[in-house]
């Protein structure tokens, strides 16, 4: 056999020859040819013929009706700009190098902006532009190296996890009554003088149990004997591999004994065994399919939007936004859910959505969509579609700007479960030799036993229940991850770096008192209308204490991280921020609260004093952090550090004046020196710091400040809890590694028995889905207990 160079499968008598390397087809050639054109040979380096072998199929005007709007518009997820975005449905995603070509799909089409693959829903999401690439086209490109996308206009989601559930739940049928039936027929074989039954009706009973257990044998055993082709096809060595190989044993062994005249076999156990390892694989999808439930429905995030009702405004859950729904969006704020713009001016930056930073100007009238971060001036949007929060958490999910690497602990469980297989093949077949010497029958017996009971699945459904209670458990306490990666990150930090306005201060208890030239005319109003377009914790503390509506129209909007903000109302141009900002000049700041300098059309009027309030349980959270490296970073001047110090007591270091590039360069600093860095700020102007650590954790209060560069969003009325959520996530891998212990316990008892000829092949399968089960028992019942003690 000649395999494949791309898709690994039989070349035939007559290969084709291209580049010296075999393949199978004109197809395969193709696919081949393309990769290499466009430098992207890594592909096959990843896994060994990862490919699918091509038919000969040519798609013509197939896709033709992907040029009519009216199609075509219904598949977007989002367009705008000249940018669009569309999630396809691909069947062949297998492994890990077709993540790895569909990832680098901009390698084959300048037009392709990104993409991002969903494993586990088979779903890639490509973000493209239209004017260098038409959705056909990019369907067409997808088809030419053999991912073909499954082209929907329904959202079928619900329905496909449906179907499969029936599937599974058919097949648990079909077993549990041959089962039943099979087990009733071998009741003889069971009782004291079962022998005695005449021999014509023991060979009936028999060729019936064999007919019972031929759709057990070839339908319900259908997806382990896919699964094992499948692997092997790959030269990968899976779990259900020796399932399959145990079954054919006992289902072969059975055949040849049933016809023989010799016994009726282990058709029993054949069906029993199959009977409860789909029950078991049924409820690990159940369970999977609660915590996805649960992580894309219900984990809202903390944060609200300010909705206008009879021009009031007023802070809503995002839950809570409705249809038709009027609500202000400020500068460096994300738009929560589809609308129109229905006062004032867009200029909309969809980097989160797209990965495209350029802001898309918009006028009244002018549609916006989910993801997009308002720049400059606040505007009013009519929501046209409620929020989906779903959506938002995949957007978040996809992580565009990040290159933080998975945790270390998934990757090793999946090199011990390659291994694991090898030697459990490895032990029943030389269990299978040493009886064979002495009974045949029981040779199979045992070497079934051993191929069933044995199974890293325990191993493999430690993290993904353990980590999930927590996140539940987290999310319901408001700490909320983006995912379960983050956690191991957490625990092993040895570093915690804070922001300080709106950090540790609260924005909604900080007083400003007004000093300097009293304020005439409209100048309050001109100065709310301009602060009320930021959501720095300074501007909305201005905002309160000057009792205006500041419904102004702001031309010229500007906000300087760690400087100020501008905006000109009526033609008089509204500074307000640092002294330096205001008088372009420096000033040393004297006294222990933070000062914001206004001025009007360029004279100084005075400046707000602003006595900043810090959170509830701050001294408690940096005493408990005692055992972690604390930093200070912010972008204030030190006219604070005396009330600060008193807090950060010891050997920790406090910066002032620091812009967002300071921070940035600081935690690359730290990174350097091999620690393992938390940044905690509020997303305003330490972005860069939070996308640079190893997690980035934002708090937030009650207005819209997530921030994609963040792993963590902490309800700000929570703060006082930072320390025991942090507390929590090394609690958590001690549950990990006790899981695992459990785990290797179970298969060392187990595999004991079963060499010894001691454990039939229906108690195996019964104790197969127990492991599984009793891990995710220990683990979801260990989370909640360690959270009733803590009590969250």
């Amino acid at each position: 056999m000649v395999p494949c160079a791309h898709c690994g499968q039989d070349c035939g008598n007559i290969p084709m020859h291209f580049e010296d390397k075999p393949f199978c087809c004109d197809g395969c050639v193709l696919v081949f040819r393309i990769l290499k054109e466009k430098n992207l040979e890594q592909y096959y380096e990843i896994m060994p013929s990862p490919g699918i072998k091509i038919e000969k199929t040519e798609t013509g005007s197939k896709y033709a009706f992907l040029d009519n709007e009216e199609f075509s518009s219904k598949l977007l997820s989002f367009s705008d700009g000249g940018i669009s975005k569309i999630t396809l449905f691909i069947p062949a995603i297998h492994c890990s190098s077709c993540i790895w070509l569909l990832e680098n799909l901009s390698s084959l089409h300048p037009g392709i902006m990104s993409s991002f693959v969903n494993f586990v829903r088979k779903e890639v999401n490509v973000t493209f532009r239209e004017s260098e690439i038409s959705m056909r086209q990019l369907v067409e490109l997808l088809h030419s190296i053999h991912y073909i996308p499954e082209l929907t206009f329904e959202k079928g989601e619900k329905d496909d996890y449906q179907k499969v559930n029936r599937r599974y739940l058919m097949k648990i049928g079909v077993a549990g009554f041959a089962f039943g039936n099979i087990m009733l027929l071998s009741f003889p074989d069971y009782l004291p003088g079962g022998e005695q039954i005449d021999r014509i009706l023991r060979s009936t009973f028999g060729y019936v149990a064999f007919v019972l257990a031929l759709p057990v044998f070839l339908y319900c055993s259908s997806d382990f004997y896919l699964s094992a082709f499948k692997s092997i096809r790959k030269k990968i060595i899976n779990i259900d591999l020796p399932i399959s190989l145990g079954i054919i044993a006992l289902f072969m062994e059975s055949s040849y004994e049933i016809f023989s005249g010799h016994g009726n076999g282990y058709m029993d156990s054949l069906a029993g065994l199959l009977f409860f390892m789909l029950i078991g694989r049924w409820y690990q999808g159940k369970s999977f399919q609660s915590l996805s439930f649960d992580r894309d429905y219900k984990s809202y995030f903390p944060v609200a939007v300010t909705r206008l009702k009879e021009a009031v405004e007023e802070f809503v859950q995002l839950k809570d936004l409705k249809e038709g729904d009027l609500i202000l969006v400020r500068n460096q704020e994300l738009i929560p859910a589809d609308g129109v713009v229905f006062e004032g001016e867009g200029n909309i930056d969809y980097s989160f959505v797209t990965g495209e930073s350029v802001p898309v100007v918009k006028k009244q009238g002018d549609a916006v969509f989910a993801g997009g971060r308002q720049t400059g001036t606040g505007i009013k949007i009519r929501i046209k579609k409620e929020v989906a929060q779903s959506y938002l958490t995949q957007l978040w999910n996809e992580d565009r700007m990040s290159n933080k690497q998975s945790h270390a602990m998934q990757k090793i469980v999946n090199h011990v479960s390659h291994y694991f297989t090898i030697i459990i093949l490895f032990i029943a077949a030389a269990a299978g030799i040493y009886w064979a010497f002495d009974d045949i029958g029981k040779a199979v017996y045992v070497f079934s036993s051993v191929l069933i009971v044995a199974c890293p699945c325990a191993l493999a459904l430690t993290i993904p229940f353990t980590f999930g209670s927590l996140m539940r458990v987290f999310g319901r306490n408001g700490f909320y991850l983006k995912n379960t990666d983050v956690i191991e990150k957490i625990a092993k930090a040895d570093t915690i770096v804070f922001d300080k306005t709106g950090t540790l201060t609260h924005s909604r208890s900080m007083k400003a008192q007004w000093e300097g030239t009293p304020l005439i005319g409209n100048e309050k109003e001109m100065i709310v209308s301009v602060a009320r377009n930021s959501t720095h914790p300074a501007s909305i503390t201005i905002c309160d204490s000057l009792a205006c509506k500041g419904t102004s129209v702001v031309k010229n909007f500007a906000e300087i991280p760690s400087m100020g903000i501008s905006g000109n109302v009526d033609g008089n141009t509204i500074l307000i921020g640092s002294y330096r900002f205001v008088a372009g000049k420096d000033q040393e700041e004297k006294g222990t609260t933070t000062v914001v300098y206004v001025s009007v059309n360029h004279a100084i009027r005075g400046f707000f004093r602003i006595e900043n309030s810090y959170r509830e349980g701050l001294e408690n959270v940096i005493s408990s952090l005692k055992f972690h490296e604390l930093h200070l970073l912010t972008g204030d001047n030190n006219s604070e550090k005396s009330n600060l110090e008193h807090y950060f007591q010891g050997n920790h270091q406090l910066h002032f004046n620091q812009s967002p590039t300071d921070k940035l360069d600081y935690i690359n600093l730290l990174k350097q020196n091999n620690k393992h860095v938390i940044m905690i700020g509020d997303g305003l102007n330490d972005a860069g710091a939070l996308l640079q650590s190893d997690v980035g954790i934002t708090i937030a209060d009650d207005i819209y400040h997530f921030s994609p560069a963040c792993d963590v969003i902490l309800e700000s009325g929570k703060f006082w809890k930072l320390h025991q959520f942090l507390r929590f996530t090394k609690n958590s891998l001690w549950i990990v590694y006790a899981s695992y212990t459990i785990s290797f316990l179970y298969n060392i008892v187990g595999l004991t028995f079963a060499v010894q000829g001691l454990l039939s092949p229906v108690i195996a399968a019964i104790l197969m889905p127990i492991s599984s089960i009793t891990i995710v028992a220990f683990s979801t019942s260990s989370i909640a207990l360690l959270s009733r003690q803590k009590k969250m």
